[in-house]
């Protein structure tokens, strides 16, 4: 039988002799950022991987074939949004049956990046609990869009590495999820919760570890442990590029009074809002979004490095 999966030679090879992997989505490339922005970050995020000596690889769905380690000329096509479709990862199979191209959201990037061995994943937020517009009568919001994002963060073992959980969210409903669903959430050198394009949103973090070994150890444990849920390390966007709270929770409330008026929802939700932020925020947000993606390739690279070390028994710290 054909491997419903493929994986780039590169990626093969890095996998096979042992050699750190970080798995990075193809929907923030051709959905959640502009051109040429999107080039731009794409860029910068395999190139932060390669530095710190880890093989960077893309997944999505390529004329059909689900594949972890999109180049070349593929890539190419998805950065210019040639008829690529954003995905989750209820519709792995059909955009495959399809010979469909698909930008894989979170949800589905863990589903191949795990199919593929991967045991690292660098994004910029995760999905989550939507947040309602201001103005909308409390009856309309009683049920509210929910990202496909946490239940796979809640059944695939891997390690996550973001800013925390898109701006445009409600934040202190996506932890209560987050907990609800067993998937413990690390700040790295943070007690706070990010707030993606923010350095702090006033949530308290549970649990801090400021070493990527201890991120790696724990990853290593909870996988002795039989458990099958990601670990989520939070660290906040870099502090030359964050925005002030109280710029971004303006611009997001007339984004979300924006997307109300115009009845946008569903998957074209969040890149909607993200662009309608950007717009608010004079570019800045952009510039934010991009930095703090190539900032968790980084990190992700560097836990990716540490997973990869032998693990040495008998050493135990008080």
């Amino acid at each position: 039988m054909t491997p419903p999966v493929r994986v780039s030679p590169n990626v093969v090879a890095a996998l096979r002799d042992g050699r750190a992997v970080v798995a990075l989505e193809s929907s923030v490339f051709a959905q959640g950022l502009p051109q040429p922005e999107n080039r731009e970050a794409a860029r910068r995020m395999v190139a932060a991987v390669h530095a710190r000596g880890a093989v960077p690889a893309i997944t999505g769905v390529v004329r059909g074939v689900p594949t972890v380690g999109i180049e070349d000329e593929d890539l190419e096509r998805f950065l210019a949004r040639d008829g690529v479709r954003k995905i989750s990862a209820r519709e792995l199979a059909l955009v495959a049956v399809t010979r469909g191209d698909g930008a894989t959201t979170v949800a589905a990037s863990l589903v191949l990046a795990h199919a593929a061995g991967i045991a690292v994943f660098a994004t910029g937020g995760i999905g989550g609990v939507h947040r309602v517009a201001p103005d909308l009568p409390e009856a309309e919001s009683a049920v509210r869009d929910e990202s496909a994002d946490l239940d796979e963060l809640s059944r695939t073992p891997m390690v996550v590495v973001c800013a925390g959980a898109k701006t445009i969210l409600d934040l202190p409903a996506t932890m209560e999820r987050l907990e609800s669903l067993g998937i413990a959430v690390v700040g790295y050198h943070t007690n706070e919760l990010p707030g993606f394009l923010t350095r702090g949103t006033g949530i308290s973090l549970a649990w801090r570890l400021d070493s990527v070994a201890e991120i790696a150890a724990a990853w290593r444990m909870q996988g002795s442990l039989g458990r099958t849920q990601s670990i989520v390390v939070v660290q906040p966007p870099p502090v030359e590029r964050a925005l002030p709270r109280e710029m971004v929770d303006a611009a997001v409330n007339r984004a979300l009074e924006a997307a109300a008026r115009a009845n946008v929802h569903g998957a074209a939700l969040t890149p909607w809002l993200l662009s309608k932020v950007e717009q608010e925020t004079g570019g800045a947000s952009l510039a934010a979004n991009v930095a703090l993606l190539e900032s968790n390739a980084a990190l992700a690279a560097e836990i990716a490095m540490e997973v990869g070390k032998p693990v040495e028994i008998g050493r135990a710290r008080a």
